[in-house]
């Protein structure tokens, strides 16, 4: 570790207040990663010996003040008003942060918004969960293309096992790998929860033969994919309904939920697994994949405010609880925190190089602002992910209805055969 004599160097602090130089100088000393703070009366904090990683730019006191009444969020915040700026590696930024614990801080003031955002944004209703979904979800499709994955548009966390080299190829892995966990074959059903822009409908009728349902509420994803799936001529192998995961109709033979239970909503989740486990038939195998926390934690306010509103991030143990509670047979976990951190690593760099196409959409709606929110979103959640002490981490459950049947491998080894 740095010592703080050897690695801290303050200029001209007169006219800092004491409050700002202790947090820095308390935070910086956590981190091996060089930088430099410039605020808004040119002062400078800098913290190693070799050329900074990045540079923070204070441009107005406004900013600084955030900074002080509403820790990380209040800086976030600022940069996303412009009265901060980032110039370097703004990935590093997020670690030199995430080494620090400097998201970690409880500060009342964000608590309370926390809570107020429930108040307003709680999943508790079906109409306000779907306008939450819709506020992310429901941005045009020319929006991610082109920073997903070219084949599938999936977006969630990929599978990179050893040799993989593209997202594309992970993001084909992962699909397989949920595939074939729950043995999909020739001939069965299964659901897809939260079905996105239907790439795992598309991938497990060609690889597998097997006919899939899509649940979606985002009314615009429900379109595109019907209008794929009728462009393909596949309407005799797979559908969507657009609908509450509340309110997901039939039975199936098998369930592929990725990425849902995160959307559940604070108070929803025991009803939210109560339906997963209503849709799959008994002794039907199903995957839960889902973003969850390592023991109880709020979820972080940021993300809630700025990008997935009514968002909650349940902790495993919360989960599979509620699994078992709805009698499904917990069989494996598996934790890909990891391979998240790499996923979120190809998103970001595509949607920066992308960025002059998405702003070319609509430059009104994509402007700096959006521009600002989202990189750090991509960014901060990538360093998230791959955290020396993080606690969000990305959990992959299979689960079966009833007791397994005898028949299921008694060992992992069959997932990591070759390809039939």
């Amino acid at each position: 570790m740095l010592r703080t004599n050897d690695a801290l160097t303050v200029t001209r602090l007169p006219g800092l207040s004491t409050a700002i130089r202790r947090v820095l100088s308390a935070r910086a000393e956590a981190t091996a990663i060089p930088f430099r703070v410039v605020f808004a009366d040119g002062s400078e904090f800098t913290h190693g010996d070799d050329a900074p990683a990045f540079t923070v730019t204070f441009r107005r006191r406004r900013a600084e003040l955030a900074l002080l009444r509403h820790g990380h969020v209040g800086i976030m915040e600022a940069y996303f008003d412009g009265d901060v700026d980032v110039d370097g590696e703004i990935a590093l930024a997020f670690r030199a942060a995430y080494d620090s614990g400097f998201d970690e801080e409880r500060n009342p003031l964000v608590l309370a918004r926390n809570r107020w955002h429930e108040i307003n944004y709680s999943n508790r209703s079906v109409a306000q969960a779907k306008a939450n979904a819709r506020a992310h979800y429901g941005l045009p499709k020319a929006f991610y293309e082109p920073w997903l994955d070219r084949e599938g548009m999936t977006y969630t966390c990929a599978y990179w096992k050893e040799g993989t080299a593209t997202l594309e190829e992970a993001q084909r892995n992962k699909l397989d790998h949920v595939c074939r966990k729950v043995r999909l074959a020739p001939g069965e059903t299964f659901v897809d929860v939260g079905s996105g822009f239907g790439g795992l409908l598309f991938h497990a009728w060609e690889r597998y033969g097997a006919r899939g349902t899509g649940i979606n509420t985002t009314t615009e994803q429900v379109e595109a994919v019907r209008e794929e799936i009728a462009r393909r001529g596949l309407g005799h192998a797979m559908s969507v309904v657009e609908c509450d995961f509340r309110e997901m109709p039939g039975q199936y033979d098998k369930l592929l939920s990725v990425g849902t239970l995160e959307h559940a909503g604070r108070d929803q989740l025991d009803e939210v697994v109560r339906a997963h486990a209503a849709v799959l038939k008994p002794g039907g195998l199903g995957v839960i994949h889902f973003i969850g926390h390592v023991g109880d934690a709020e979820t972080e306010f940021f993300i809630r405010e700025h990008i997935f509103p009514g968002g909650w991030i349940p902790s495993l143990a919360r989960a599979l609880e509620a699994m078992e509670a709805s009698g499904l047979e917990v069989l494996d976990v598996e934790n890909l925190r990891r391979h998240y951190a790499l996923t979120l690593d190809c998103w970001a760099a595509r949607f920066d190089a992308a960025w002059p196409r998405i702003r070319s959409l609509d430059p009104a709606r994509f402007d700096e602002r959006f521009r600002r929110k989202w990189r750090t979103y991509l960014w901060s959640c990538a360093e998230l992910f791959r955290a020396r002490a993080g606690r969000t981490h990305l959990f992959q459950v299979l689960v079966a209805k009833g007791n397994v049947a005898a028949n299921y491998p008694m060992s992992r080894a069959f997932l990591y055969a070759p390809t039939a």
